[in-house]
């Protein structure tokens, strides 16, 4: 009998690099809560004006500084449906000092899927395309402030939902302006050298040379006061996009000059290939994984930036929000302590940087593939 051989074992297949760096961040528990978070805030601020419950322009005159009213599912002792009480306000005889005091006896229960019915105080554009006056939650025949309100009587939580629009985006598309100028000049200068190099390098060390706050105050004052808030909004944009590229450049140039020196791009120029296919298709795809971690560390400075500028006076005007402007209310330590809870915006801000750095730090580890 002739002994049956098994078949020999198929050789075990390897990873992609890709998969590698997914499965590395996947174990990273930090940074993948991060993401989760960052794309939590990003929702949010896509659907701003259908989680708000107000527009960010309605005033309630009868209610300035109001305290955030809360939330209850419990009245006289029985379960019911989310209801919040309504607020009374009354005024003290001897120091005039306003005062607010819940009304216990009625409830007002909150509806969702609500239409408002004043464009005014209610109405708001989806998604940039067609107007709407559908919110989440509403309280019809009261008010509902959950976050409390600004001197002015108006809804913080629905100008701080609106404001994350401005300083979520700020962020994303400064990093795409001065990627782009960043990665087109730090690729020069890398790959061809010489004086183009010495020139671009000079100029980087002289924008680098400039602290970084008095630059941006400096090209700040240059937007003119009685631009629209859209015009600002985009001149915010560029005065940050145009100091922002510079770290990035030389980033790239160091890259570049190492990886124009290996084989494949020595023989890619050999055979006749021009400078561009090179550049586009040899050496700029092995630097999608720098780039990447770069603008994820670079995104929460352009958030600061932004929220500086706007806290200052210099940034973001009326009637957009964001929430760098909605904390120049919180300015002084007697605003704080009457009225605590209009640092909120300060804490989605802390939240979202922190978000980003943890983010990009789980990023730099998963593609660090000298790391084990």
């Amino acid at each position: 009998m002739t002994a049956l051989t098994s078949p020999p074992a198929a050789a075990p297949r390897q990873a992609s690099p890709l998969a590698l760096a997914l499965r590395r961040f996947r174990r990273n528990r930090v940074g993948v809560l991060s993401a989760w978070v960052l794309a939590a805030l990003y929702l949010m601020a896509l659907l701003a004006g259908f989680l708000a419950p107000y527009s960010i322009t309605a005033q309630h005159p009868d209610f300035p500084h109001q305290p955030p009213q809360r939330v209850r599912l419990v009245h006289q002792g029985q379960l019911t449906r989310p209801f919040v009480y309504p607020v009374e306000k009354t005024r003290d005889p001897v120091t005039f000092a306003s005062t607010f005091a819940e009304n216990r006896e009625r409830p007002l229960p909150i509806r969702f899927l609500v239409r408002g019915d004043d464009p005014a105080r209610y109405g708001y554009s989806f998604l940039g395309v067609f107007q709407s006056q559908w919110h989440l939650f509403g309280v019809p025949g009261g008010t509902a402030f959950l976050w409390g309100t600004d001197k002015f009587g108006r809804d913080l939580l629905s100008r701080t939902l609106v404001g994350a629009q401005v300083s979520l985006t700020v962020g994303v598309i400064g990093v795409l302006i001065s990627f782009a100028i960043g990665i087109l000049l730090g690729g020069v200068s890398g790959y061809f050298g010489g004086r183009v190099d010495g020139l671009i390098q000079r100029l980087i060390e002289v924008l680098l040379s400039f602290p970084r706050l008095p630059i941006l105050l400096a090209l700040s004052t240059i937007i003119p006061a009685r631009w629209p808030s859209t015009w600002v909004y985009l001149g915010i944009i560029a005065v940050l996009a145009l100091i922002g590229w510079a770290g990035l450049a030389r980033v790239v140039r160091g890259q570049v000059m190492s990886a124009r020196g290996v084989d494949y791009v020595q023989a890619a120029r050999a055979v006749g290939a021009s400078d561009l296919r090179v550049i586009l298709r040899h050496i700029m795809p092995n630097l999608s994984s720098i780039l990447i971690v770069t603008a994820t560390l670079a995104l929460p400075g352009y958030i600061l930036g932004e929220s500086a500028l706007s806290f200052l006076g210099l940034g973001i005007k009326e009637p957009m929000t964001s929430w760098g402007l909605l904390l120049r209310d919180a300015q002084n330590f007697e605003t704080l302590s009457l009225y605590p809870w209009l640092l909120a915006p300060g804490l989605l801000i802390v939240i979202s940087v922190l978000a980003f750095n943890f983010l990009g730090d789980a990023l730099r580890d998963a593609a660090d593939t000298q790391s084990r």
